[in-house]
């Protein structure tokens, strides 16, 4: 690695996150996500070595967006038949998964399918929308199933 791309790539770890964020729109050219520390100092290093050293060749994009083909992304990275909740950190269960939770004395069995949910005979796009039928009111669905912990309890791995 060149001397330069090395002393880029240490001077990250000691800027604030005000100037790792500006760093960000002077080598990317967009607005900075909302990820944290770690992921834009990883970003920001790779694409430091990617400006001096070049990004992957053509045989590895196109074996890359192969492999990610077959594992049901597009050609981006981005999941397409996947949903996320919330704001995107934790992905949905795979389609199969069964959720159940109680309420009131009765118990209600989920079944995650591709595109939704299924719940007594019939398909949701959501578990919000399957949280409003079974408690006839708006909750939010991922909480009340359990998959997003409430502040006071620990996060769901």
């Amino acid at each position: 690695m060149s001397h330069d791309a090395r002393a880029q790539i240490a001077e990250l770890g000691q800027l604030s996150m005000s100037h790792l964020q500006s760093r960000w729109k002077e080598l990317m050219g967009t607005d900075p996500p909302r990820y944290n520390r770690e992921f834009l100092l990883r970003r920001l290093a790779y694409r430091i070595q990617e400006l001096a050293y070049g990004g992957l060749s053509q045989a590895a994009r196109a074996k890359m967006n192969e492999l990610l083909r077959q594992a049901g992304c597009d050609e981006l990275g981005s999941l397409r038949h996947r949903k996320q909740i919330g704001s995107g950190r934790r992905e949905l269960p795979v389609a199969g998964t069964r959720l159940i939770r109680e309420w009131n004395g009765q118990a209600h069995e989920v079944t995650v399918v591709e595109g939704g949910f299924a719940h007594q005979g019939q398909r949701y796009r959501s578990l919000t929308a399957i949280t409003e039928v079974i408690t006839g009111t708006h909750w939010n669905g991922p909480h009340f199933f359990g998959l997003r912990a409430g502040k006071d309890k620990e996060q769901v791995a």
